[in-house]
Parts: structure tokens; C-alpha cells; sequence
């Protein structure tokens, strides 16, 4: 199992991975750093962080073919940083194995907002989320000094019916027995998938995912919902969703089908809601 207090940092520029090494630090976190991927590799094989961040541009081998290799032995959160704006590059990340993506320069405050809704997520029925304080509630350093973006407005969507609102995780709490549907059995104790007998290698993002979708039955969840959920937003607060932020969830989903098996013409479980999200197959 991985160690819940520890993160690697996977970083060439020094300035950069000195940065996330104090906000990880000051979020209470036991960091260890390397420079290029091939330490950073062996550093999460002998260290099993929970949370490792990794920068695409790498002096020895590119990030993509380090995410690919932690996948082969690590479950860990994967957090990419890139300084490319060309949406390939993250989805290509997303389809490696990474879980989420910050573009450079990025602000020390969605660093740590990212990683507490990470950490929000209990990885089994015995181990429970760590406390959102003790990573969100951290000194800002003041001498950090990131460029501020500022979040385009948000479009008020109609109401969809038989779409499960933002907030039914708190009234319809995740399940910690196995549920078993269509030959898929999903076990939330161990965080296990199974399709026919055959367990699946999913990264985290992809169980939870996939359970959240499970979970909800034949109610939509919507692109920004699941969005949301990964966050660990327990409701429509008013973040601003981007696209490329949909547009990830779409790459999870497709990852999760590729390995389920599932046609999307024809689907055994997870099924397209045109235009609005995902919906379990009855």
C-alpha cells in the first residue's frame, strides 16, 4: 500500500521543484525529489508516495514514458506539469496513466487544491480521507509569485432531467460493499474491478470514476459533475469547468472502456448521454 503522507517530485528545473517541494512540505508531506525520470522512477518504486507530481519536459526520458513505467508497479496519484499549451500533450498524459495535469506557470494555491481533493478520496473502506485542513490551509508564500488567471464566466445550464445533481454524493453516499453488474464487479473495500473473473489495472481516477458511474445507476452524471466529484466538491459552488477540463473526463472514460472492454456503440456498462455525460447500462 502507499504511504499517504509521502510525494516524489519528478522535476529538472530546480526553482520549480524546490517550489512544490515546500508546498508539499508545508502541506505536511515527506518529499522526496529527483531531477530526471529515471531516478524518479526508482524513487516511487522504493518510496510508494501517494501523491507524485512530473514534468513532461525531462532531460533523460519524457514524462509520458515515465508515467507509463510507475503505472507498471505504482498506483499513485500522477499529477503532470507541463509548460505545453497544446491539449495533445496533456490528453496524452491523461492516457499514460496520469490523473490530473497543471500547466506552467502554474499558482501554488491549485497545486494544493488539486492534491487536497486527491487526498479527499479514501482508497479503501479501512483508510479514511485525509482531513482537506491539513493540505488546503496552508501559508501562501508570499516571495512565489505566480501569474493570476482569471476564470472565464460560467454558462447557467438548463436543468437536465433524470441527471443526478452535483451534490447527490452527499445523499447518496459511495457503497463499501462489492457491487456486481453485468459481469463487472466492483469492490470499493480493496478497490478492486473485475470483469468476468479477469481484475482490471485501473489507476485511481479510473476506479473512481467508474464507481461514481456505477453508483449512480441510471441517473446522468455530467461531464462537469464528475469534474467536480474528482475535486472533491460536494456541490455546485461555481467553479469555473473548463473544457479541457470535460474534455479530460472524456479521456478517463475512454481509457476505462478500453480496458472494460466496452463498446461505446454498444455498451455492456458505461453508456454516452449525448452532450451531457455518462449513465450506467441497465
Amino acid at each position: 500500500m502507499d504511504s499517504p503522507r509521502v510525494a516524489v517530485i519528478v522535476e529538472d528545473d530546480q526553482d520549480i521543484r524546490e517550489l512544490i517541494s515546500v508546498i508539499l512540505g508545508q502541506s505536511g508531506f515527506e518529499v522526496h525529489a529527483a531531477s530526471n525520470g529515471a531516478d524518479g522512477v526508482r524513487l516511487v518504486r522504493d518510496k510508494k508516495p501517494a501523491i507524485v507530481t512530473l514534468d513532461l519536459g525531462l532531460p533523460d526520458i519524457d514524462g509520458f514514458e515515465v508515467a507509463r513505467r510507475i503505472r507498471l508497479f505504482s498506483d499513485a496519484y500522477i499529477i503532470m506539469l507541463t509548460g505545453r499549451a497544446d491539449e495533445m500533450d496533456t490528453l496524452m498524459g491523461l492516457e499514460t496513466g496520469a490523473d490530473d495535469y497543471l500547466t506552467k506557470p502554474f499558482r501554488p494555491r491549485e497545486l494544493r487544491a488539486r492534491i487536497s481533493a486527491m487526498m479527499r478520496r479514501p482508497r479503501s473502506a479501512g483508510e479514511a480521507p485525509v482531513a482537506a485542513a491539513a493540505v488546503e490551509n496552508v501559508p501562501v508564500l508570499a516571495q512565489m509569485k505566480m501569474p493570476q488567471s482569471q476564470p472565464a464566466p460560467v454558462n447557467a445550464a438548463q436543468p437536465v432531467s433524470a441527471v443526478l445533481p452535483v451534490n447527490a454524493m452527499e445523499t447518496a453516499p459511495v457503497s463499501t460493499a462489492a457491487l456486481s453488474v453485468n459481469g463487472l464487479v466492483l469492490n470499493s473495500r480493496d478497490r478492486t474491478a473485475e470483469v468476468d473473473g479477469t481484475e482490471l489495472e485501473l489507476t485511481r481516477t479510473e476506479f473512481d470514476l467508474l464507481r461514481a458511474i456505477v453508483d449512480s445507476g441510471r441517473a446522468v452524471r455530467t461531464k462537469s459533475d464528475l469534474v467536480r466529484w474528482l475535486r472533491g466538491e460536494e456541490y455546485d459552488a461555481g467553479t469555473y469547468i473548463s473544457d479541457a477540463d470535460e474534455r479530460t473526463i472524456e479521456v478517463h472514460v475512454a481509457n476505462l472502456r478500453r480496458k472494460l472492454g466496452d463498446n461505446p456503440r454498444e455498451p455492456r456498462w458505461i453508456k454516452t448521454v449525448r452532450g451531457v455525460g455518462y449513465r450506467l447500462v441497465h
